[in-house]
């Protein structure tokens, strides 16, 4: 994807299949030309017109109502013209070749909200947020992706951004005037002020880290040996039967995997196959995918029979996780030993799965170790680039406070954070960061 083309682009954005109503939204430099041939006369601004729309031979393909936006007050800042018909695939396609037929292309993927970044209508975050707000998997998440467009976040960084460009102008007004040296800084207050960029920097991370929580969710891995409940939980957690539950030991032989909301957090729950020795060549792929899985998950839950507690097997099974992995211990079949439900210790929880025994207490357990701590309110939603660049700017600042006594090593550090924390909102991108960014964004949009 280029940086930027004048070229007029188009596109139906409305979701694929068949509806009662169907848009295809243009955009470009000028179109007034565009528009007088389609409609055969111009368009007030921001007025609904009805239209009938033909094809170069003057048949009829649709009616219905265009609105013109003129540039710069429209969404990408360029003439955009949008065309509301009946939803079809079949007229809506008719109507987009008719639009390529008087000279717009195909527009790509996050084209239009590329454009209006590009037109400093968005900064990065906030056309982040627009594919966020498409793609919110909860009411809270599409909360949070409304405050992320409505720019809450990008205030943050911009606030950070400017102190840190105030005492990026006392640290390099002494490279000008080195007599004054740290004497300067120090009636500045500059030690301070870089302890206090630190400290916010500390709250916004925190808090992009919620939201990334919030938007990606957490990997949830169910493990344990065969026939310890591991699909029914999933079933109850799932609040449906999404796994099969039979006596039969090994019925599980591939991952199962299913989104779960919980209290607007999503989690990916992948039921996996029972892990012991067999010759079952299918079931020991399924037990070779459990340990794939397990691989990239970021919470492991380790189903046990309360009736058996944890057998030599179970320890084999824990010894061989990945260091760091956080696992929860889950007890199951409590109905049949009479044990109290409830989380016994930090990293053991006693459940019914097939009764629907502590299951609330267990889905709290699973936000806990999942890193939730219930910020919804003024939470914005961020994405993994946001929080490697924020932890760059950190380590960048830890390093400008140990070089403090030496000027040219503090303003480069000073410099690297700055330069870190731009990434986010798009003062500094590169332009391949730009092509990955919206090209996972829904065409039309």
């Amino acid at each position: 994807m280029s940086l930027y083309t004048a070229d007029t682009i188009a596109a139906i954005a409305t979701a694929p299949g068949r509806g009662g109503v169907g848009v295809i939204r243009i955009s470009g430099k000028a179109l007034q030309d565009f528009v007088t041939t389609l409609h055969g006369r111009t368009l007030t601004p921001r007025h609904a017109h009805f239209a009938k729309w033909r094809d170069g031979d003057g048949q009829v393909i649709d009616e219905g109502l265009a609105l013109f936006f003129p540039g710069p007050n429209s969404f990408t800042g360029e003439d955009v013209l949008e065309l509301q018909g009946h939803g079809g695939p079949v007229v809506l396609n008719m109507l987009l070749r008719r639009c390529t037929e008087l000279g717009a292309r195909h527009a790509e993927p996050g084209e239009f909200t590329k454009r209006a970044f590009l037109n400093g209508k968005l900064d990065l975050a906030q056309a982040e947020a627009v594919a966020d707000l498409i793609d919110a998997q909860s009411e809270a998440a599409a909360r949070s992706a409304l405050r992320s467009l409505d720019g809450a976040f990008s205030r943050e960084i911009d606030t950070l951004l400017e102190q840190l460009i105030n005492l990026r102008m006392l640290v390099e007004a002494t490279l000008d005037f080195p007599e004054e040296d740290v004497d300067f800084l120090e009636a500045a207050d500059a030690r301070g002020k870089l302890s206090g960029i630190r400290a916010q920097l500390l709250t916004v991370l925190a808090t992009a880290s919620q939201g990334r929580l919030l938007r990606e969710g957490a990997q949830v891995v169910l493990i344990g040996q065969p026939n310890v409940g591991k699909s029914s939980l999933m079933n109850a957690l799932a609040g449906e039967d999404v796994a099969i539950v039979t006596d039969i030991a090994g019925t599980t032989r591939d991952t199962v995997r299913e989104l779960l909301s919980i209290h607007g957090v999503p989690l990916h729950v992948i039921d996996t196959a029972g892990l012991r020795e067999t010759d079952d060549v299918v079931e020991r792929i399924g037990i070779a995918r459990t340990w794939a899985a397990v691989e990239k998950a970021d919470l492991a839950l380790l189903l046990l029979d309360s009736r058996e507690g944890v057998t030599a097997h179970d320890q084999s099974i824990l010894q061989r996780l990945p260091q760091g992995l956080p696992v929860l211990r889950v007890f199951n079949k409590i109905d049949l030993t009479g044990e109290v439900p409830g989380a016994v210790a930090d990293d053991e929880i006693h459940v019914s799965a097939k009764r629907g025994i502590g299951l609330e207490a267990l889905k709290n357990k699973l936000l806990e170790l999942a890193g939730w701590q219930g910020m919804e309110d003024g939470l914005f939603l961020a994405r993994e680039r946001h929080l490697d660049a924020i932890r760059r700017a950190q380590a960048s600042l830890e390093l400008a406070d140990a070089a403090y006594q030496q000027i040219e090593l503090l303003a480069e550090e000073l410099r690297q954070a700055q330069h870190a924390l731009g990434e986010i909102t798009g003062a500094f991108s590169a332009d391949d960061l730009l092509g990955v960014i919206f090209s996972k964004f829904c065409i039309g949009k």
